[in-house]
């Protein structure tokens, strides 16, 4: 029986927490510094360990899918991005709120330019990665060619095309999170969550506790997608109308049209409302813009084991699905309600610089009051149309407008929700 090789490069494993290992000699990071080469680059290289400044490493969730690939030989540890070519297609920023520690606490403001403004840090062989990419690109949905052929919705060439695709900027998010001000937005100490980060991770990152220091992790989880329809510079203008939606993943609905929710037909009407909204020209000859921030909470931020396990405990509960019980089930089998904690996510609004959404697509009050919350003004609010509601979704948005969702009809009774039914399992 062979023995198991030694770690690659037969080098010895050192423990995270070890007293020598840390920031010594790496970039400082002085979060909310107006100058990006005062703020400091943030670097989770895992090859060279005196240049990192951060806990965790870049590329969320996915970085265990980079550590199989160098276990399997697939990657060579230590490989270097090659950045040629790779830089935003359209500039966003620098805005004021960047520079406002108290504004955006859970993204990097410089993670699109690293290329630009840590040329010099990359130079010298720092391994800087970006956390945040901007494209272009076409999406094609059924939902707008029918919006089409019904003449909701008008080709222009600029924002919807012949094909009936529509024009967008498209920019990819990885979460950073400075400690210190997550802290703050949640109302707890910084020690306190420290210590339930790592406790509840099962202690994969120990430097959350043995490193005070250290005040930026790079957290395990999924990012956020924006979709721009229109100039992404008109989003910090408050004078051209902005239409918004803040999304949260469900890939059930989403993807593949999954009828026991709302998710992808109010997503769908979004995006429409986004495209006639950015075709809308104003006065002054102007058109307005559009914007679809989609985050990777995947059912509730419970996780999608945890929504099929409630689905089928609604289905089979004495009396079947019913809008009464609809909180009341997921409570049961997660413990809590809902995990989105909305209170992160005005940050990337402020990363665009916006200050006013004139139309809101949201019914959410959570969504609504964190928004506000942060100094964004919002004018009108969206509701997703009757019409659109599936028929098995009615016990989901029901239950909703009665824990206080916006609507502009009648707020549904306790002897209402009862009678709110959703079909049982097949």
């Amino acid at each position: 029986m062979s023995a198991e090789p030694p770690p690659a490069g037969g080098r010895h494993i050192r423990l995270t927490s070890h007293p020598q290992q840390g920031p010594s000699g790496a970039p400082p990071i002085h979060w909310g510094a107006e100058d990006p080469m005062q703020r400091g680059p943030v670097v989770g290289t895992t090859t060279h360990r005196s240049h990192r400044n951060v806990i965790g490493t870049h590329s969320g969730s996915y970085g265990v899918y980079r550590a199989l690939a160098v276990a399997a030989g697939n990657l060579t540890r230590g490989h270097r991005a090659d950045l040629t070519n790779t830089a935003p297609t359209d500039l966003v920023g620098p805005y004021p709120q960047w520079a406002d520690p108290d504004r955006i606490v859970s993204i990097d403001p410089w993670g699109a330019s690293v290329q630009q403004v840590y040329a010099g840090y990359l130079a010298q062989g720092y391994d800087i990665r970006p956390t945040i990419a901007v494209t272009k690109a076409h999406i094609h949905l059924p939902e707008i060619k029918q919006a089409i052929a019904f003449q909701r919705l008008a080709i222009d060439g600029e924002v919807l095309l012949e094909d009936a695709s529509a024009t967008v900027t498209k920019i990819a998010i990885e979460p950073v999170w400075w400690l210190p001000g997550v802290a703050r937005r949640f109302g707890v100490g910084e020690t306190a969550l420290r210590h339930a980060l790592f406790e509840e991770t099962g202690g994969m990152y120990p430097e959350l506790v043995t490193r005070s220091d250290i005040e930026v992790f790079l957290p395990p989880i999924g990012g956020q997608t924006l979709y721009v329809f229109g100039d992404v510079r008109d989003l910090a203008d408050p004078s051209v109308t902005l239409t918004a939606r803040v999304h949260d993943e469900c890939n059930g609905s989403d993807v593949f049209g999954s009828d026991i929710c709302t998710c992808r037909p109010y997503l769908t009407h979004a995006i429409e409302e986004c495209i006639q909204g950015a075709q809308t020209v104003d006065a002054g000859g102007r058109g307005g813009v559009g914007l679809i921030a989609y985050s990777r909470k995947e059912g509730r931020a419970l996780g999608e084991v945890t929504k099929f396990l409630v689905y089928n405990a609604r289905k089979r509960q004495e009396g079947g699905d019913s809008a009464d019980k609809y909180f009341l089930r997921t409570e049961c089998v997660a413990g809590v309600q809902d995990m989105r904690f909305q209170e992160l996510m005005p940050d990337v609004l402020h990363w665009l610089g916006i200050r006013k959404i004139h139309r809101l697509v949201s019914m959410s009050n959570d969504k609504y009051d964190a928004i506000t919350g942060s100094g964004i003004e919002v004018g009108e609010r969206v509701k997703i149309p009757d019409t659109l509601v599936p028929a098995d979704a009615k016990v989901e948005i029901e239950a909703k407008i009665a824990a206080g969702y916006f609507t502009d009809g009648a707020v549904p009774d306790e002897a209402r929700l009862a009678q709110v039914k959703g079909r049982a399992l097949e």
